[in-house]
């Protein structure tokens, strides 16, 4: 696979409150090759947003592409992965430390892309669906 596309959200009901995070990676024509959800318990939307990456980044390797672009509507992370904004946060900076080590272990070319909040609905779809099966039923 020469591209891989991978877009990443993390969702939180409250700041901390219940949170999941959703990842879809595409190939280059565009259709989803894979996705998952899962719920990971209670922390901020900005630590959810990391905790995509890092296990988008965690499965990257299966699908052996030649160049990988992470997309995410989290300008705060996208900014911080490029060098363009500083970690103030002390779990974020943990988070981004996993996350800039795991990016210099790929060996080959990857880039980092804000998107519209329109443009990640897939993967935004697949992370509420984690919450939202995640609520018990009275």
């Amino acid at each position: 696979m020469k591209l891989l596309k991978v877009y990443t959200d993390g969702a939180s009901r409250g700041n901390p409150g219940p949170a999941s995070i959703g990842i879809v990676f595409k190939d280059e024509s565009n259709k989803i090759i894979w996705q998952e959800h899962k719920e990971i318990g209670e922390t901020t939307n900005n630590e959810a947003e990391y905790q995509a990456l890092i296990f988008a980044m965690k499965h990257v390797n299966c699908h052996h592409p030649e160049k990988i672009i992470f997309h995410s509507d989290s300008e705060l992370m996208i900014r911080q992965m490029r060098g363009e904004y500083k970690i103030k946060e002390p779990n974020i900076q943990k988070l981004f430390l996993e996350a800039w080590n795991r990016k210099i272990d790929f060996a080959r070319p990857i880039e980092f892309v804000i998107i519209p909040r329109e443009e990640n609905q897939e993967a935004d779809r697949m992370a509420n669906k984690a919450l939202d099966q995640g609520k018990l039923e009275i």
